[in-house]
């Protein structure tokens, strides 16, 4: 019996046809997601004229782009994860949207690097409950062979509102030269400004949702059938078992490849827009553009990659190939072309490359997502916030690492010679030994069973 025999591929008759209230609750969700990295990701193309303003260094900027962010949302993860399993995501994603907006009004008063490190503190952990309440929806809402998907559409959205939310912060902050049609704004008034959009979704969405689908009255007894094959609607009955997940292999590359895969992914949010303006000459503005070319790589690979990934499911009836094998062989295309870039002096075959490369990677976000559901069994909230813990980890630690990594470079005149006098072209190295990380524990992992329940399946 394959690996995928247990997990319901086949539809359920129940007389007429599912209702599709399901992805309306997507569509919310996709929404809180794209809201929630316009306000996380504008820091990184404002960074350099926030660091002028507020007169504070570059290191000092690398603390709040990475770990006062990144570790405060990881360390809050499994707290609010616990709330999401007791409270539902009706009553916690209001409340995580209407904080994470109050913040970044926070951040836009800031007047030194104390304050604004605090502020992103505060967003951080205010956004930390967004995904482990969004992936026990879609686990409620959906069965396994569109989950992928489902989490293919959530990844696309937090690229589509970090694109975003980098042109609008690069168009917004230029000089009049660059954008005639558009007055100059200070970052105090964009970050104020991105906070409207979170508060109107926390209101309707609180008016509008249901935790499972026999609570919505949109939905038809097919569609309530159809969520319910393998949902995790019971665990609210049932305590976590911390020991078992900490003792579980599978559960430990689970989070290893979230751990390295976020690194990699860090680079775009942090420092890719200063890389190019001290790098590569790029103005603000066109560092905004060019930003943005990764982040929307990654919309269309997320679809195609949780649409490819269900597609194998449904073919092979096999968890392994759909999940793994998508994950990890896209993770090892994307090394090649990430380091590649090392090598392409033009600023524009060296974004392409690097764009193509992150497009790649786009492929194992959903599998991720839906590997968590998959092994989650009734505790998919706790084992989805331990692997994204450890993910903003990976994601604060890099930011952090990059200006101690450059100095050290610059420190070594062989290597400068090796990377022709340009330590910024080096860190692309670091960031594409991320992603082979990531690959190499995708292809440790055995992507049956439950975390907590066979973990003696979890390693070859």
């Amino acid at each position: 019996m394959s690996d995928g025999a247990a997990t319901g591929i086949r539809q359920i008759d129940c007389g007429s046809r599912p209702t599709r209230v399901r992805f309306q609750v997507m569509a919310w969700l996709a929404a809180a997601a794209a809201i929630a990295y316009v306000c996380r990701n504008s820091l990184a193309v404002a960074e350099k004229t926030i660091r002028r303003d507020l007169d504070i260094s570059e290191t000092q900027m690398g603390w709040i782009l990475g770990p006062a962010f990144f570790w405060s949302y990881a360390l809050a993860q499994i707290p609010t994860a616990w709330c999401g399993q007791k409270w539902g995501s009706r009553r916690c994603l209001p409340w995580i949207a209407a904080l994470w907006s109050f913040a970044i009004v926070a951040s836009a008063t800031a007047r030194g690097w104390t304050m604004l490190l605090a502020t992103r503190v505060a967003a951080g952990i205010a956004q930390a409950g967004i995904f482990p309440c969004a992936t026990r929806t879609m686990a409620d809402w959906h069965p396994r062979t569109e989950r992928a998907l489902a989490s293919g559409l959530l990844t696309a959205a937090m690229s589509t509102g970090g694109a975003l939310g980098a042109l609008a912060t690069g168009a917004l902050l230029a000089p009049r030269a660059e954008w005639t049609w558009l007055p100059p704004v200070s970052w105090r008034c964009v970050f104020a400004l991105y906070a409207l959009p979170g508060l109107i979704w926390a209101a309707g969405f609180w008016r509008w949702f249901r935790d499972i689908p026999a609570e919505h009255p949109g939905t038809n007894e097919a569609e309530r059938r159809l969520a319910e094959r393998s949902s995790g609607q019971d665990a609210q009955e049932l305590g976590i078992p911390w020991a078992r997940l900490a003792a579980s292999p599978a559960m430990w590359l689970i989070a290893g490849q979230q751990f390295f895969r976020a690194a990699g992914y860090a680079f775009f949010s942090s420092w890719f827009p200063t890389y190019l303006q001290e790098a590569k000459g790029v103005s603000t503005a066109g560092s905004g553009v060019l930003t943005a070319l990764p982040l929307l790589a990654i919309v269309v690979s997320a679809i195609a990659g949780g649409g490819l990934s269900d597609l194998v499911l449904r073919s092979t009836g096999s968890l392994n190939t759909a999940r793994k094998g998508v994950a990890s062989t896209m993770l090892i295309v994307a090394t090649a072309l990430v380091g590649g870039a090392y090598f392409v002096e033009g600023n524009t075959e060296a974004v392409l490359l690097i764009s193509l490369g992150v497009f790649f990677s786009g492929f194992a976000s959903p599998c991720a997502y839906a590997v968590s559901m998959d092994m989650g069994g009734a505790h998919v909230a706790a084992v989805f916030s331990t692997m994204n813990m450890f993910g903003n980890f990976g994601a604060g630690l890099l930011p952090w690492l990059v200006p101690h990594f450059k100095r050290a470079w610059e420190s070594h005149p062989m290597l400068m010679r090796f990377s022709g006098g340009n330590a910024w072209a080096a860190v692309l190295f670091l960031f594409a030994a991320m992603y082979l990380a990531a690959a190499i524990c995708w292809l440790m992992l055995r992507a049956n069973g439950t975390v907590v329940a066979e973990r003696d399946q979890a390693t070859h």
